[in-house]
């Protein structure tokens, strides 16, 4: 079923009766070429492009639960290409890309909005780093700007510019940044997999990895065995769990990250902003919810809830940006799951076992990664060699550490002035 305005208004009109099932609900296959493990976002996308891009489709997505209920249906929706250091930035720069054509390619609205991210600074120091991020930035081919506080101000003159604490020195502009329907997005991929020949196998939780000789032969699970000539793991914050099932022990801790909603408001905040000094986000839905969030909960859990405390800093650091907020109710809050690395990059590499892939360790920024995860997996899946803008995201760096992947630009690094 093709999607288009005038699909839309005849529906309307006629009752909405002639929407189809977006996709099949099939049982599994005894065998495939490729077994995905994680039906979220990276999963769901690894398998759209091992189809579109390289004709590969006796594949399956297995997922424990449904489709999208993991951390794509769990995070404040940002997308974003503003990174600094080599690695990382060409990597979100192929994936801003994709996102400002993933509407055409599977026709079907993410509601795509780049609205502008704004990130705010609040010293001269941090007016320095911006300043040689941008930098960065340009030059890897995206586009930044460093505003002064008229500028600031020019955009959110809502904001607390009188704050004794935390004065607003000026902000870095990243236009093409912002939003998408997080939802949405795993739906466009299930559906574009799908119609592909992708079998998208839900309720089916993996509970075994079967290994022969150092090469795997497939997966054990709750509708039974399935062989397979490859396994992927895409299962972020439980990626841990399911390696070990393999023998393996990943360089990755799980933690909690919690997001929040209020109710929904008149159209206020029409950037995502984010607050230097408080590590504070915030956007407003296309339902009119502000959707904000913090830092990490800062504890090892596979829990999707969080803490009171975590809750009533990210409340803090809220007033103090912007005081208007007080007045918002909040709806609900809820937590994703964060497999978190050392270096704060992800992992998209070959194991030792022959067979066996892996794609996790997206941190706190895998939603804005999801097509070009998708994309650079399903290359190295298929062809057997790492895709280009994710050449650096190997197993083995935290092994030697070398090549080791500073995704903030905090750590060490050699020859600045």
């Amino acid at each position: 079923m093709g999607f288009s305005g005038f699909r839309v208004l005849k529906e309307g009109l006629f009752g909405q009766k002639g929407w189809t099932p977006q996709w099949r609900n099939p049982d599994p296959k005894d065998e495939y070429d490729i077994v995905i493990i994680g039906g979220g976002g990276h999963g769901l996308s690894t398998a759209f492009y091992l189809a579109k891009e390289h004709g590969m489709t006796n594949i399956a997505v297995l997922e424990k639960g449904y489709l999208g209920g993991g951390n794509v249906g769990r995070n404040t929706t940002i997308v974003r290409a503003n990174y600094f250091l080599p690695g990382n930035s060409e990597f979100y720069s192929h994936s801003l890309n994709l996102w400002e054509g993933m509407e055409q390619e599977l026709n079907y609205n993410t509601m795509m909005s780049q609205r502008g991210v704004i990130n705010l600074f609040h010293s001269d120091g941090q007016r320095d780093a911006f300043a040689r991020r941008g930098n960065a930035m340009v030059n890897q081919g995206d586009d930044a700007e460093l505003l002064d506080v008229a500028g600031v101000r020019k955009h959110l003159p809502y904001l607390d510019f009188e704050n004794g604490r935390f004065p607003i020195y000026g902000g870095l502009l990243h236009r093409r940044g912002g939003t998408a329907r997080h939802d949405a997005v795993a739906w466009g991929y299930a559906r574009g997999a799908d119609q592909r020949g992708v079998d998208l196998i839900q309720n089916c939780e993996v509970t075994g990895i079967d290994i022969e000789a150092g090469v795997v032969k497939g997966v054990q699970t709750t509708r039974g065995s399935i062989r397979a000539k490859k396994v992927a793991i895409v299962t972020a914050g439980r990626s841990g769990q399911v390696a070990a099932m393999a023998g393996m022990r990943l360089p990755i801790e799980s933690h909690v990250l919690q997001a929040f909603v209020t109710e929904g408001l008149k159209p206020v905040i029409d950037h995502v902003v984010s607050f230097g000094m408080g590590h504070f986000y915030i956007s407003q839905s296309d339902k009119g919810g502000l959707v904000f969030g913090g830092d990490l909960d800062f504890y090892a859990s596979y829990a999707a809830r969080g803490n009171l405390p975590m809750k009533e800093h990210v409340m803090e650091a809220a007033m103090t940006l912007m005081p208007m907020i007080g007045k918002a109710r909040v709806l609900r809050s809820w937590g994703g799951i964060m497999d978190m690395t050392p270096d704060g990059s992800p992992i998209i590499d070959k194991t030792h076992i022959a067979g066996l892939y892996l794609d996790c360790g997206w941190c706190y920024g895998g939603f804005k990664a999801v097509p070009g995860s998708g994309y650079s997996f399903a290359h190295l899946l298929a062809t057997g060699e790492h895709h280009a803008p994710a050449a650096g995201f190997r197993l083995d760096r935290f092994r030697d550490g070398v090549g080791l992947m500073d995704e903030e630009g905090t750590g060490a690094q050699h020859n600045l002035h």
